[in-house]
């Protein structure tokens, strides 16, 4: 079986380290970023199956990587599950409107992580 492959864009390198030790022990590869400045162009070259994405990144926002990718016929339907540590409405209305999967505010239980993650590729 081809091991399901992550990309994660989350500048707080605690998040992302275990966001990365959740999906690994699940089975999944997982590259990770902290810059939203470069973020665009790598999920263009490595086609993640999933891209997980925060909201507030340094370099550009989560919100304007997601309307870039989602504008774009080649990356338009890639599952794209969004994270933040706000859970205000108006947040996760931003991340809807620019085409995001799933919204996730942190912090979130492990088993439901994953099961999102996993839901997401499915769909």
């Amino acid at each position: 079986m081809v091991a399901r492959h992550a990309m994660l864009i989350e500048d707080e390198p605690n998040i992302a380290e275990a966001i990365r030790f959740l999906l690994r022990r699940d089975g999944w590869e997982v590259t990770t970023l902290g810059d939203g400045g470069v973020a665009e162009a790598r999920v263009r070259e490595q086609r993640p199956d999933l891209v997980i994405l925060d909201l507030m990144l340094p370099g550009r926002s989560g919100i304007e990587i997601l309307e870039a990718l989602r504008a774009t016929p080649d990356t338009a339907g890639l599952p794209v599950m969004m994270l933040t540590a706000k859970g205000q409405g108006r947040d996760r209305e931003a991340a809807e409107r620019a085409g995001a999967d799933l919204f996730m505010a942190k912090p979130f239980s492990n088993a439901e992580f994953v099961a999102a993650a996993r839901s997401l590729i499915r769909a």
